[in-house]
């Protein structure tokens, strides 16, 4: 079934990175905003590796991300898929990612998982690359379905954020 992504981009002026997911899925699609499913640690990752509360509500949620100068979108604007699985996903256009490279400072874009970062790699590389002068870095995907990466895993793996939001 063909899916036009639902939700605009956040980001400000003064955010630094850029995490781009796959493609919204259904129960976020369902409640209207990035990441809605509880059983996605998406949240609570982001918060551990800043040290801050988990953002609850939405308005709490794009607070959180703009005051910590995250940007987040995904690499797909529309596709094809069954479902929320991101192996069902088809027939997939790119985001346009310039309206967030010419309103933010972003310099340097993650992946949330395999796929986005495939999506990144065939399609929007030469975008971030000439935005940023890097190539986007994958990070293992907070989907409940990632069963390979504990929570404190996934924690590890994602300081890299933080790391660079500290460089900036």
């Amino acid at each position: 079934m063909s899916q036009t992504h639902p939700f605009k981009p956040i980001f400000d002026k003064n955010s630094k990175i850029l995490i781009l997911g796959s493609f919204p899925s259904v129960v976020s699609r369902k409640f209207g905003f990035y990441y809605a499913n509880p059983q996605n640690r998406f949240w609570r990752v982001l918060a551990r590796i800043l040290n801050a509360s988990v953002p609850t509500s939405t308005d709490e949620k794009i607070n959180f991300l703009l005051a910590s100068r995250i940007a987040i979108y995904d690499a797909a604007t529309s596709c094809e898929i069954k479902g929320s699985s991101d192996a069902k996903m088809t027939a997939v256009v790119p985001a346009n990612l310039e309206p967030i490279f010419s309103g933010a400072r972003i310099v340097q874009v993650f992946s949330n998982g395999g796929k986005a970062h495939e999506i990144c790699e065939k399609h929007l590389k030469t975008q971030i690359l000439n935005a940023t002068g890097k190539p986007p870095v994958k990070l293992p995907s907070t989907s409940p379905a990632n069963t390979n990466f504990s929570f404190e895993r996934l924690v590890q793996e994602w300081t890299v954020i933080a790391e660079v939001l500290k460089m900036t």
